[in-house]
């Protein structure tokens, strides 16, 4: 099965189009076109139980939250004002939060998404094992920033160490630029759910982070079809080691990923039965 979405859902005009639609209602909308989304909303704030409780009510049974850890929870904080008394109460008050996407069952998985300096040594796998732990019985999807991880040298080690620790491999498609990205390791480490990330491969604007704009430069790209159907062989070959795969577009700074999304479904062949009514006005 492979389930194809975008990060976040406010963001996507061309979803939109023709549609008298509040700010409040989009994701009404938005899962009328894709199953899956990627809430990032949670990465900048731990949110309210009332939240997950709204998005759950708006989207249909079978639909799929993969949801971001909160940016505390992956050491994005570094030097930052702090909002939870320990690491103990922030993953207690995060995990609190998203039970009603668990209750419903329509939790995918939690994203870590640690930052370019998380490198590969024996404080930050201890860090992991300790959220791994903390996390209990809830999916978890790893992802890194830094290429030791992915050397000659650990690749292997780093693909058992998550197997044997019961992390989800987030697969990411992003520019080649430096320490401070991974390639693409097209390795399943759960038989049930493999995450794979599409951002987009505007290397300059990969180092904008920092910079006032980087929001609008860093995941502007628009892939073509010869690297979707690159894309295609890539989950075709990843669907022999699990069972489910979850697609998501982050390259949207513009405007390109839910264009990108729905090219790809249309040449996988693939027709979403778990979706809201379409109304008037969408494409």
């Amino acid at each position: 099965m492979i389930n194809i979405g975008l990060t976040g859902w406010g963001d996507h005009d061309d979803l939109y189009k023709g549609v008298k639609v509040k700010s409040s209602e989009k994701l009404t909308v938005y899962s009328a076109h894709f199953p899956v989304v990627e809430v990032d909303s949670s990465f900048y704030a731990v949110q309210p139980i009332k939240n997950y409780v709204k998005w759950n009510q708006e989207t249909p049974d079978g639909f799929g939250f993969v949801v971001k850890a909160y940016q505390g929870m992956t050491g994005h904080l570094r030097g930052k004002k702090q909002f939870f008394s320990s690491m103990g109460e922030m993953f207690d008050a995060f995990i609190q939060s998203i039970q009603p996407v668990i209750e419903a069952g329509k939790l995918k998985a939690v994203l870590f998404q640690y930052p370019p300096w998380f490198d590969c040594n024996g404080k930050n796998i201890g860090i992991l094992r300790y959220t791994r732990e903390k996390m209990k019985d809830i999916p978890i999807a790893l992802e890194f920033r830094n290429q030791t991880w992915f050397d000659s040298v650990r690749r292997e080690q780093t693909l058992a160490f998550m197997e044997k620790e019961g992390w989800i491999h987030s697969i990411c498609d992003e520019p080649q630029a430096g320490m401070g990205s991974v390639p693409t390791v097209l390795h399943a480490t759960s038989r049930k759910l493999t995450l794979v990330r599409m951002h987009g491969r505007n290397v300059a604007g990969w180092h904008s982070s920092g910079q006032p704009n980087w929001r609008e430069v860093r995941y502007l790209y628009r892939y073509n079809e010869t690297e979707l159907q690159e894309w295609k062989e890539n989950l075709e070959q990843l669907q022999q080691q699990t069972n489910e795969i979850c697609v998501i577009f982050n390259n949207n700074s513009g405007g390109h990923a839910a264009g990108n999304a729905k090219q790809l479904i249309d040449m996988l062949g693939i027709t979403y039965d778990n979706l809201n009514p379409q109304q008037l006005g969408l494409f």
